[in-house]
């Protein structure tokens, strides 16, 4: 491993500034998860950034702003900085746009908005909008605000793989690929941003779950908030309906383990057959004791079960904390096949865990 896990120290964050104006890429925690940072306007640094996560090219990215004060988050502002076409938008859009830069800039909020001619066509992957963000993590902002540039900054994972939490995690990713990855703690979100799309047609669509919960944008908008169908087209990043996934199979059960009965499983047996009896299996509990559950689990398997918590209590903040650390774990474990129960929660963070638990369960399907 190459990659070089940098202190947050002036000295560190020159260091990796100087990094990105010459071109490379970089490690960059934010609340979320942690990105890989690269220049926005570079294509060379886009490049790199698409080789390095093995990132398919119609995967658009999200780019992140310095908050450098209120004139910051307005549409003028990123008007000068050649981000948007704000002439695209109705006057009364441009209103809700300042609305919500102005409750959740800085913060995990997205937005997409038409883009300016002079955005590279590889950071929005063709389309004519320009994801936005500006993250409130301190490190993040030193050195958004140390390389002069905006920066685009997508997941510093292998594309598809589960999203890090930590510099150790990004290590573990991408440490044979950078040089430097500059440390911020563990991510106290968790989960990606909310990304809301506001369309020159008047249209504000809901395109991913997120930090920002759903209830909060919506009451500073005072409307519900569109959401697209599966038919259409990506509008924006993260969009891709297999993501987040571990290594291994990944199963949603279709109950909480305390709840579940033989009849509940009756497709998951085929699923055994791969595996020995001695095999052990991976377990992912939304709350209470994972021994407990693992134990229930065990019985119904007959086969060993290793099992990990995102919440004891149940608490939707901590388990959005936990979920891709805790995914990450048990992808690292002896397990062979991995089970998690759904989050049924249809509230704040619930739907963005919903949301991720779907995706990094879509390349094996649910168990229903």
């Amino acid at each position: 491993m190459r990659a070089k896990i940098l202190a947050f120290t002036p000295e560190n964050i020159q260091k990796a500034a100087q990094a990105i104006q010459d071109g490379s890429v970089v490690g960059m925690p934010t609340e979320t998860v942690y990105g890989l940072a690269g220049d926005s306007r570079s294509t060379l640094a886009l490049t790199r950034i698409f080789e390095v996560k093995e990132r398919p090219r119609f995967d658009p990215l999200i780019i992140h702003l310095a908050d450098t004060g209120a004139a910051t988050k307005t549409l003028t502002e990123l008007e000068r900085l050649k981000l948007i076409d704000g002439t695209q938008l109705p006057n009364q859009l441009q209103q809700m746009a300042h609305k919500l830069m102005k409750q959740f800039w800085p913060g995990p909020l997205t937005l997409v908005l038409p883009k300016h001619p002079e955005v590279p066509e590889l950071a929005t992957s063709g389309l004519p909008t320009i994801a936005l963000r500006m993250p409130s993590h301190p490190v993040a902002q030193a050195l958004l605000q140390a390389s002069k540039c905006p920066l685009a900054a997508p997941s510093a994972n292998r594309f598809g793989r589960i999203s890090p939490t930590t510099s150790l995690a990004v290590a573990e990713e991408l440490g044979d690929r950078i040089d430097w990855i500059l440390e911020g703690g563990a991510s106290l979100i968790g989960v990606e941003s909310t990304v809301v799309a506001l369309k020159p047609t008047g249209e504000i669509l809901l395109l991913r779950h997120g930090g920002t919960p759903l209830e909060k944008i919506e009451a500073a908008l005072g409307f519900p908030l569109l959401v697209p169908t599966k038919s259409q087209t990506l509008l924006g990043p993260g969009m891709t309906e297999s993501h987040y996934s571990p290594s291994k199979p990944f199963r949603i059960l279709p109950k909480d383990v305390s709840q579940l009965h033989l009849s509940d499983l009756t497709e998951i047996y085929s699923v055994l057959d791969t595996v020995s009896p001695q095999t052990q299996m991976g377990l992912l509990t939304l709350s209470g004791d994972p021994q407990l559950k693992a134990n229930l689990l065990k019985k119904i398997l007959h086969r060993p079960v290793i099992a990990t918590s995102l919440s004891l209590t149940g608490d939707l903040s901590e388990a959005a904390q936990q979920l891709f650390a805790k995914m990450r774990w048990l992808d690292a474990s002896e397990a062979a096949i991995l089970y998690c129960e759904p989050c049924l929660t249809q509230k704040g963070l619930g739907y963005a865990i919903h949301d991720r638990l779907t995706r990094a369960s879509a390349r094996g399907e649910s168990i229903n």
